[in-house]
């Protein structure tokens, strides 16, 4: 009998700790801001802080309903026809890069070349379907993108915890780099 009741309240106690556990992940992913759930053409806000818990009561945050989310297949973009520049190394305009595989999702990315230098990168595709992508993606795509405007090159560091997103995003703008070449 004490085997009985032990097996059970063990069972109660682990089932208690996955709710909470669950309740802890879907409060983390609805206290971030700045990155859209259900879009898949969007330019990411830079450098967007996540809310950290204070210890004042705050009021718990709205749950919303994402809307369906649907991936459009995107039509490749053919590469502007402009004469180079001989300001920088790449010749102006926007190119699109490779859909690259990230695991959890698709990276594709668009560069954004002005007087021969790469002034932005707009996230065409992002893995953002689960509440931990949307979390992790958050925080590593404003990195992602300033590091490789600083580098002037697809060669950026690996974010730790989005080792997927960060591969797939240097193939993704490398391809994007490779076409706007001068």
């Amino acid at each position: 009998m004490k085997k009985l009741f032990l097996s059970l309240f063990l069972i109660a106690g682990f089932a208690f700790w996955t709710l909470h556990q669950k309740k802890l992940s879907d409060t983390a992913a609805l206290s971030t801001v700045g990155m859209p759930v259900a879009t898949v053409s969007t330019t990411l806000p830079s450098q967007t802080p996540v809310s950290t818990p204070s210890t004042a009561k705050q009021p718990p945050p709205k749950a919303t309903t994402p809307p369906a989310t649907t991936t459009p297949t995107p039509t490749p973009t053919p590469a502007p026809k402009t004469t180079p520049t001989s300001t920088g190394a790449f010749r102006d305009g926007q190119y699109t890069g490779l859909v690259a595989d990230a695991y959890y999702g698709n990276v594709q990315v668009k560069a954004v070349i002005t007087n021969g230098k790469l002034t932005d990168v707009k996230f065409l595709q992002y893995p953002n379907d689960r509440s931990t992508s949307v979390f992790i993606n958050s925080q590593a795509l404003p990195y992602l993108r300033q590091e490789a405007i600083q580098a002037q090159s697809a060669k950026v560091n690996t974010i730790s915890g989005a080792t997927d997103t960060s591969g797939a995003f240097r193939k993704s703008l490398a391809d994007a780099l490779t076409q706007a070449k001068a």
